[in-house]
């Protein structure tokens, strides 16, 4: 029996499946609940509706809700504190932090700081709070032979140089090394000290006795989307994973990645976003164009246009924010045909398919039992405790 958890972390929700091999895929357990920077929101939140003091300890996290609350804190005149490596979830600068009137304090500074002070621990990864919660309806994470984890990471850009940019040239060189998907993931021993957030999920990954696997979200989600039967059946597709802040496309091929583009969600509507789409199909599409556009970039590997038009749809459309293909009644009917993928029937948990895949990719241990759960090769329905 193989039993592998994976955990897709995101801004809204964290979503969880533990993939059992004695299990039809569809079998597994899974959950989705708040993902931790909600969780710690909603703590600086009541922290400042009573007007207690708070500090941030612990690692780099994803930051969104959670820095937004810390930075309303301070705002309101209400005291807070953070550690270095917590105060790296706001901004790598520190000085940029300290501005925003968060005292920047050393471990040793924080431990003499008085009891009265709220204390949260900024973390992406709780794996005892998930074994915690699996145990509720006795199922065990004792044994496993992998744990892979999910995280958008923007990496820690050199002063002068533009977040946007340093992730764009991970993204080029991460494809360069390796043209799939997978090429995203790593053994926790090999997650390259840049991508501080990813360092930091291995970092508070205790009690797990098993290898521990780290990737990007976006190409989790696009590779998890992959094993939509309809998505399978299309030797090259398009695909764009709507994320709640990002918004990241793969056009894929025989040959693995043909071109990718990323940008920021909230810049995007319906023809802004097909615009790029056309442009990754066709080849016509520009790393300047869409950085100047506030995104991170794009590039084309393969300039042999990608036809439209021609198929059951014409881009697979995954992730939170896909509502932006679902257009209100009367509204003008989108120029590209979308399609919902649903793999294995549950879109909410495709990173976590995703993360499937590249584990087997990594682990070549495990290779055999993953790939022959996602071609849906066994067919058992036994508890796993049985």
């Amino acid at each position: 029996m193989t039993r592998i958890l994976t955990i897709d972390i995101g801004t809204g929700t964290q979503d969880i499946f533990l993939f059992d091999s004695h299990l039809d895929i569809e079998n597994g357990f899974k959950m989705v609940v708040p993902s931790p920077t909600m969780l710690v929101r909603r703590r600086l939140q009541e922290a400042t509706r009573c007007g207690e003091a708070v500090l941030l300890s612990g690692v780099t996290m994803g930051g969104g809700p959670c820095a937004w609350a810390a930075e309303d804190h301070a705002r309101k005149g209400l005291p807070i504190y953070a550690t270095p490596d917590a105060a790296r979830t706001l901004n790598d600068d520190l000085s940029a932090v300290q501005s925003l009137g968060i005292t920047v304090v050393s471990e040793d500074e924080a431990g003499r700081l008085p009891d009265s002070v709220v204390r949260l621990e900024m973390r992406d990864f709780d794996f005892a709070a998930i074994a915690k919660a699996f145990s509720q309806f006795d199922v065990s994470l004792v044994k496993l032979n992998g744990v892979a984890v999910a995280v958008f990471d923007h990496g820690a850009a050199p002063p002068g140089i533009s977040d946007r940019q340093f992730r764009f040239d991970y993204l080029d060189q991460r494809i360069r090394k390796g043209n799939r998907l997978s090429t995203f993931a790593f053994r926790s021993e090999d997650i390259p000290p840049i991508m501080t957030r990813m360092q930091a999920v291995a970092a508070t990954a205790e009690g797990i006795d098993a290898p521990l696997i780290v990737m990007d979200t976006a190409p989790a989600a696009v590779l998890g989307a992959c094993y939509d039967p309809l998505v399978a059946e299309k030797e090259r597709k398009l695909i764009v994973n709507i994320g709640n802040f990002h918004t990241l496309s793969f056009r894929l091929g025989v040959q693995g990645i043909e071109g990718v583009f990323e940008h920021h969600t909230g810049f995007m509507d319906l023809p802004k976003l097909e615009n790029y789409l056309r442009g990754l199909a066709d080849g016509s599409i520009s790393r300047d164009e869409v950085f100047g556009d506030h995104g991170h970039g794009a590039l084309v590997y393969n300039h042999e246009p990608l036809s439209l038009g021609t198929g059951s749809f014409d881009v697979a459309v995954t992730g939170p924010r896909r509502s932006l293909y679902q257009l209100p009644k009367g509204a003008p009917v989108p120029s590209l045909k979308p399609y919902f993928a649903v793999p294995f029937g549950d879109m909410m948990i495709a990173g976590c398919f995703g993360l499937l895949a590249a584990t087997a990719d990594l682990l070549p241990e495990l290779t055999e039992p993953i790939h022959r759960a996602l071609k849906g090769g066994i067919r058992q329905t036994a508890a796993p405790w049985d």
